[in-house]
């Protein structure tokens, strides 16, 4: 009876460890938790381009039911001095100063760069130099220019190839970028100042391998009438080498003689209405970076909206720059740009009167600590075949100087400031 009874407690015992050990292996093992990582994004805007470098660890918050939100920000200011200042220009225009000293950039913008629908802003105050132009303050340039906002568009990215975006963007056209902390010069080129900045307008982008192209139709130079279809395409070749050719035209005509003065600032009658082609390509390697560029631009006779004359830019740029350290680079650009015309004609001018030509010689060494910089410009630009102008019959020559007889200009230049 004890072996009987010992027995049958053991095999309820047994049966009762199976069925626990048989429960426990039933049971499934509890699910991994996801860890998704926050601020990873790879930011393309602004877009850099020279010696001074996008912050690596940019600011970021996560907000709910957006995702990742980052924000950054440029404070520069700048100083020069040069010789030959423009004529004094017509009310209410402001007049060309011989010397200044002026903030850059007081911008700060947000954006985010991951998911389906992304966005980007750009506001704040700005200067944008350009060589042999005139050159007003930040706060009449931002007055005249593009408003406090700047840039401002939404983006779809429907996959990995294909996005769309739309609103206030940067042009599709030329190498150069708008802001002096985006390139390798404080002033933009010669070349800089016959194409478009900001757009308004619709834009589609596509993406494999090493190809990328994009395609908008805007309203040109800030115009408001959507009518420009501007276009760009680039290969990389390697990491070393990339192809790109971009342009765009008014397949429209904008009369820009029936509004103000001051409208004729962001829009100019001529550049409005033209067409433009660039060629460019890039070397990057170690402490090298060079990219040489074809420019050409055509601006069709129209009476209806004041261009008596067609005319005709050429032109390119090698801009160069080389790091000796991490601290410490050099970096340059030769431009040479011409018109078609005879200046004895006279006609249509997009440079310095027809038939006139310029080149320019730019350069720029920079200090970068950290997020701070600092760095220095000399640059002169020299003109060819002006047309002189003569006081005593009450006219004005197409170059330098308050009589516009002047045919050079030197311009000294210091920046600083920081990016985050």
């Amino acid at each position: 009876m004890a072996m009987r009874f010992t027995l049958s407690s053991l095999t309820v015992a047994l049966l009762s460890t199976g069925s626990a050990l048989a429960a426990d292996l039933a049971a499934p093992a509890p699910a991994p938790v996801a860890v998704v990582e926050r601020c990873k994004a790879t930011l393309s805007l602004p877009a850099y381009g020279g010696v001074i470098k996008p912050n690596p660890n940019p600011s970021c918050f996560t907000l709910g039911g957006f995702g990742d939100i980052y924000v950054g920000g440029a404070i520069t200011g700048y100083a020069y001095t040069q010789t030959n200042p423009f004529p004094f220009s017509a009310a209410p225009l402001p007049s060309d100063r011989a010397a200044r000293v002026d903030f850059t950039n007081i911008q700060g913008w947000i954006q985010k760069a991951d998911g389906p629908f992304q966005f980007y802003v750009q506001a704040g105050a700005y200067a944008i130099p350009a060589l042999g132009f005139l050159n007003y303050s930040a706060l009449d340039q931002t007055d005249l220019l593009f408003s406090p906002l700047p840039v401002a568009f939404g983006k779809y990215v429907f996959n990995d190839n294909w996005s769309i975006q739309g609103g206030r963007m940067p042009t599709l056209i030329g190498t150069e970028a708008p802001f002096t902390f985006q390139n390798l010069n404080i002033s933009r080129g010669l070349l800089f100042n016959q194409e478009n900045i900001i757009n308004h307008g619709v834009q589609v982008n596509y993406s494999d391998g090493p190809w990328s192209a994009s395609v908008a139709g805007t309203d040109g130079f800030f115009s408001g009438n959507i009518s420009w279809l501007t276009g760009a395409v680039t290969y990389k070749l390697d990491d070393n080498n990339t192809f790109g050719i971009n342009g765009g035209l008014n397949l429209d005509r904008t009369d820009v003689l029936s509004r103000s003065l001051r409208y004729s600032y962001a829009t100019p009658l001529f550049q409005q209405n033209s067409g433009i082609l660039s060629i460019n390509y890039t070397y990057s390697n170690g402490p090298w970076t060079i990219t040489p560029y074809f420019q050409y631009t055509n601006v069709a006779r129209d009476f209806k909206i004041g261009i008596a004359e067609g005319a005709s830019t050429y032109g390119g740029a090698v801009l160069a720059s080389y790091a000796f350290n991490d601290n410490f680079a050099l970096a340059g650009r030769v431009e040479y740009i011409a018109q078609t015309g005879d200046r004895f004609a006279g006609g249509t001018s997009l440079l310095y009167g027809a038939g006139s030509s310029a080149l320019s010689f730019t350069v720029t060494p920079t200090f970068t600590f950290d997020r701070y910089f600092v760095r220095g410009e000399y640059s002169r630009v020299q003109l060819y075949d002006i047309s002189r102008g003569d006081l005593a019959f009450g006219t004005l020559g197409t170059g330098f100087g308050r009589t516009g007889n002047r045919t050079s200009q030197d311009r000294y230049m210091i920046e600083g400031g920081i990016t985050f």
